[in-house]
């Protein structure tokens, strides 16, 4: 029996340890938007004391995942691509909102804010593949 659709981004954070690593919390959920939110800890630093652009990226790649199962079936990414606007410090609390601009029976199409409250400091793009999978 199919899992409801917006269950599915906490199943997949429950089986997700990179991103529990990073501390990621789920803010909301619905059909085709996920917004996440982390806060940027001293091991997450590059050699310039700045956040890593691995860590912002990671960030907006979950919400971009998780936003793409909503629609119910295994999807998969197969391009992703990231602008980094403002440098991030330790501390920071960032979220990540992702939203399907446009769907297609297999193939979605993303966009995911990255923001430090109400500051854009990341825009991500990302196209999924949808497999015939459903979420169980």
């Amino acid at each position: 029996m199919p899992i409801s659709k917006t269950k599915i981004p906490n199943k997949m954070l429950s089986q997700d340890h990179f991103s529990s690593w990073l501390g990621i919390e789920i803010i909301s959920v619905e059909i085709g938007r996920v917004k996440v939110g982390m806060t940027i800890r001293k091991e997450m630093l590059n050699s310039m004391g700045k956040a890593h652009g691995g860590i912002s990226y990671s960030l907006a790649d979950t919400a971009f995942g998780f936003s793409a199962n909503t629609h119910g079936k295994y999807a998969v990414s197969i391009e992703t691509s990231i602008n980094h606007i403002e440098a991030l410090e330790e501390g920071d609390y960032i979220t990540a909102e992702a939203v399907t601009d446009v769907s297609k029976k297999k193939v979605g199409f993303n966009i995911v804010e990255v923001k430090r409250g109400d500051q854009l400091v990341a825009l991500f793009k990302g196209v999924v593949y949808r497999t015939s999978k459903d979420w169980e």
